[in-house]
């Protein structure tokens, strides 16, 4: 409980100093010092003698709730609003045969990349959210959206070979922007990870680049693969599975150029804990901006206070006109 107004509580100060003056003048009224009376020789006094003598507390009382209703005692209550600025992501997920490669222990890269991308999803409950998923085409697994468990569910649903094999990045962005693109104003982001080079498609990655551009969307770039020869698996009809080190064939100067042309970074991870790594640092530059505002809602109770200073005036003044009124 605070007071709006505390400094008129030093009006309590006055209310002794008056009982003083007022007992004083009395005094004066009734005679000063006179002589005195034996102990033994003084009457009685009578139950309203003895009763009149505190009516004077009664109005004193009664002007202390005075001074602290208008002291203005209230109770508050903190509240607070908080207001967040999102940010609109696309995450691109390359789904090709290369996926399968198995350089990111304990599973392949999609494997992985499923993996991180959900943290990543984590750890942004205010931000607009999409998926898309390419290889030889692309398309969109998941539209933007707020509701993560949702994309979660069908981030986990996407496979390799749900599109005919090959790389489409400039496919993969142009339909990430499509989704980007009706909402001006906002931060909009594009994570694209691939582990290859685009070798199908209409769209050329650097003129999607540089639609991205146009639009004010960042694309970050996220080459996978370890360097030199990787681990793929080979199922073989006579042998069954087994494991053929293939080249990496990634395309770094194209994952480059549309990093740098749109504003945004180009990252090569080799195992999973440097994708890990990578999705941190793309997750500490894109921050969603929150305010908050704090306000106190008070309730007043001076008014509580006003009810039993004027029973307590209306009881002295009952008091000393009936019962205990003094004739002179």
């Amino acid at each position: 409980m605070t007071l709006a107004r505390p400094w008129l509580l030093l009006l309590l100060l006055l209310i002794p100093v008056a009982l003083f003056l007022r007992a004083y003048l009395r005094w004066r009224l009734e005679g000063g010092i006179g002589l005195a009376t034996p102990p033994g020789l003084k009457p009685p006094l009578s139950t309203r003698a003895v009763l009149s003598r505190w009516l004077p507390f009664l109005r004193a009382l009664a002007l202390v709730l005075l001074v602290l209703a208008l002291a203005g005692p209230r109770l508050g209550r903190t509240k607070v609003k908080s207001y967040s600025e999102g940010i609109d992501i696309v995450l691109a997920l390359d789904i090709s045969g290369s996926m399968r490669a198995l350089d990111f222990p304990p599973g392949n890269r999609l494997e992985a990349a499923k993996k991180v991308a959900s943290s990543f999803i984590e750890g942004r409950p205010g931000d607009r959210i999409g998926l898309v998923v390419f290889a030889s085409n692309s398309y969109t697994q998941c539209p933007l959206t707020t509701d993560h468990e949702v994309l979660q569910r069908l981030l986990q649903e996407i496979k390799i070979g749900d599109i005919k094999d090959g790389t489409a990045v400039g496919m993969a962005i142009g339909n990430a922007l499509n989704r980007l693109k009706e909402i001006p104003g906002k931060s909009r982001v594009i994570t694209l990870l691939t582990d290859g080079m685009n070798n199908t498609g209409v769209l050329d990655p650097l003129t999607a680049a540089g639609l991205a551009r146009a639009l004010g969307v960042r694309i970050y770039t996220i080459g996978a693969g370890t360097k030199g020869k990787a681990p793929y698996p080979v199922e073989d009809r006579i042998f069954g599975r087994r494991v053929e080190y293939v080249e990496v064939d990634l395309d770094e100067e194209t994952l480059q150029a549309i990093a740098d042309s749109t504003g945004g970074l180009y990252f090569r991870a080799t195992d999973f804990e440097t994708l890990e790594r990578i999705y941190d640092r793309i997750d500490a530059l894109e921050k969603t901006r929150v305010e908050t505002e704090e306000y106190v809602e008070y309730r007043d109770l001076g008014g509580v206070l006003l009810w039993p200073a004027l029973a307590l005036v209306l009881l002295e003044v009952l008091l000393t006109t009936t019962w205990l009124r003094r004739f002179p």
